[in-house]
């Protein structure tokens, strides 16, 4: 497995790399969990996939098997700006208003979303050493811009995973069920901290001024 990095600035580096991440998160949260956000028969892509996202992906054989994608909160796109943010201003159907106490807006604090991994990743080992390195490479570029803090929508478990890999998750406010999945999901948020012990990664990464 390996680790790549990128924006939209130099994602021309990673051949189809970006165009696989936008398939493997069309067939986990359209075709498995029935989410109602926009998509095609190949790719789903939304309003934040945009010149302010940055992407952590992983690769096995030259393949993507697992990503995310993040911004910081001082983003700004049209109409939209951070998940978390566009969610408390009541711009998203579906997402509690005080899903947090209040947005932060601040380049110190980034968010991510739309982390998912391959069901072709199968065994509990190789699906968190997938996971570590998604988060490595997006700690790596949040901290590249100056950020300390990572915020993140999830389910509730997945902090207790996230201290399991070494990143000192925490849960922030109270959780609530999604009317898609029926899934319960909740606001995190954790330093920006790289682990002890890290694999080898191949990034692209930008000069400071890039399951949701």
């Amino acid at each position: 497995m390996e680790n790549i990095t990128f924006n939209l600035l130099d994602l021309h580096r990673h051949g189809p790399a970006f165009f696989e991440f936008l398939a493997l998160r069309k067939r986990f949260f359209v075709d498995q969990l029935g989410w109602d956000i926009p998509h095609d028969d190949q790719v789903e892509m939304d309003q934040y996939d945009n010149p302010k996202a940055y992407y952590s992906l992983v690769l096995r054989d030259g393949k993507v098997i697992g990503g995310m994608r993040a911004m910081a909160t001082t983003a700004q796109w049209g109409a939209h700006t951070y998940m978390l943010r566009d969610a408390v201003d009541g711009k998203l159907i579906g997402i509690p208003a005080d899903i947090i106490p209040h947005a932060e807006v601040t380049p110190m604090v980034w968010e991510a979303t739309r982390v998912v991994i391959s069901d072709d990743v199968t065994t509990q080992a190789d699906r968190a050493a997938c996971l570590s390195l998604v988060l490595d490479g997006i700690v790596a570029q949040a901290r590249a811009h100056g950020a300390t803090e990572i915020i993140a929508l999830c389910p509730p478990v997945f902090a207790r995973t996230l201290r399991q890999l070494g990143f000192a998750a925490r849960i922030i406010g109270d959780s609530y069920v999604n009317l898609h999945d029926a899934r319960r999901y909740v606001a995190m948020r954790m330093p920006a901290v790289m682990r002890r012990s890290q694999p080898t990664t191949r990034s692209q990464r930008p000069q400071a001024d890039a399951p949701l």
